[in-house]
């Protein structure tokens, strides 16, 4: 069957009307088209909230963070004042990278290509050797400011002015999430990882209602009462949880570190995970590179970060990096066949993928109304 080329074709191909029953996935042209990757930086990552960091990096007067949000660079700083304020991370004398550490701190925002020196508010501070330039406002030349909020440990940005508060964002799962006071828990370790396959996959992967664990996370699923593996879809959000269950034929290391009555999976539109165990916590970040690659970002947390709890964390994380690793290689796996002539979409299980099915039809809904901006603005 020979693809469309034309990109409002390839957003049409999908039913978002087909209630879950009757739905079929998004289609292959979605997870391996330039033009599709490219509507989703402005329409999707650059419309909406994005989680660039930790709260608990800029909670001081001077503490910074830097992010990439659909190819922008961005700064987040903590002033003087204590506001949290967000800007794009570009001078405005040569464009130069203001802030080039992922972290830090500092008294000023300094750019090293020439030395133009701005205040934590953002506001332009200093010019070296600008004497005799005419016709300056220094006012107007300060760094471009971005939406910035929070959400429980979380620092969120918005490219856009259009897009709604953090609050609306975030709807009803803020509820579900804080009964769990995941606030109490500490960062502990990071991990990055680059896989093969378009991001999309990777949610896809992580919405399927545990539909993959019980073949392709024998250890995880040992612990796991999949019988009862529960999801919920809400505003913009799925919750999947499960009953944890340790038997003496569990895996030793997932019984060890998976503890607690319940596993409780959380998903934000569109690439924002937690997932949740009594005492241990890690979030995943899912970043696009390019139509056929992603960067996930893995973050840690631990209710205790004491010495004498290193190894019990060290624990915890290698079983959270073989299971990633099994999603690496499926993932994977996945987005070849997705370039193959003989697929070109899928059924959902009504059981298992009702997360999915609502991630496809949010997303639809903004490549939709990209589309009819779009064509809007050439009738024009």
């Amino acid at each position: 069957m020979k693809q469309p080329s034309n990109l409002e074709e390839i957003i049409a191909l999908y039913n978002h009307a087909a209630p879950l029953a009757e739905a079929r996935t998004i289609p292959a042209a979605w997870y391996i088209n330039a033009d599709v990757a490219a509507l989703e930086r402005t329409s999707v990552f650059a419309h909406g909230w994005q989680m660039v960091g930790r709260a608990e990096q800029v909670r001081n007067p001077g503490q910074y963070i830097t992010a990439d949000v659909a190819g922008e660079p961005v700064v987040v700083v903590r002033g003087a004042d204590y506001q949290l304020r967000a800007f794009y991370n570009v001078c405005r004398h040569h464009a130069a990278a203001v802030m080039t550490e992922l972290a830090g701190c500092a008294q000023q925002l300094r750019c090293p290509y020439h030395g133009w020196t701005y205040g934590l508010d953002g506001a332009l501070k200093g010019m070296t050797e600008f004497e005799g330039v005419r016709d300056f406002d220094r006012a107007q030349n300060g760094l471009v400011s971005v939406r910035v909020d929070t959400w429980e440990s979380f620092v969120f940005v918005c490219l856009s002015g259009e897009a709604g508060n953090l609050a609306a964002h975030v709807g009803a799962l803020a509820a579900c999430v804080s009964p769990l006071n995941i606030g109490e828990l500490h960062f502990s370790a990071q991990r990055r990882w680059i896989i093969d396959c378009n991001w999309k996959v990777y949610v896809d992967n992580y919405l399927d209602g545990g539909y993959h664990v019980p073949h392709m996370h024998k250890g995880l699923n040992s612990v796991l009462n999949y019988s009862q593996y529960t999801i919920e879809n809400i505003d913009r959000a799925c919750i999947q949880s499960t009953p944890l269950r340790a038997t003496s034929e569990s895996d030793a290391a997932a019984a060890t570190t998976r503890r607690g009555d319940y596993g409780y999976y959380f998903w934000l539109y569109p690439n924002f995970m937690i997932n949740w165990y009594s005492g241990v916590m890690d979030t995943n970040l899912v970043l696009p590179r390019g139509s056929d690659q992603c960067e996930v970002v893995f973050d840690y947390y631990f209710q205790d970060v004491s010495p004498v709890a290193e190894k019990f964390a060290r624990e915890s994380i290698a079983v959270a990096d073989r299971v990633q690793e099994e999603d690496i290689a499926i993932c994977s796996s996945v987005q070849r066949g997705l370039q193959s002539s003989a697929y070109q979409a899928g059924r959902l299980s009504v059981r298992r993928e009702a997360g999915e099915h609502l991630f496809h039809r949010l997303l639809h809904a903004d490549l939709s109304r990209a589309i009819t901006s779009r064509n809007g603005d050439r009738n024009i």
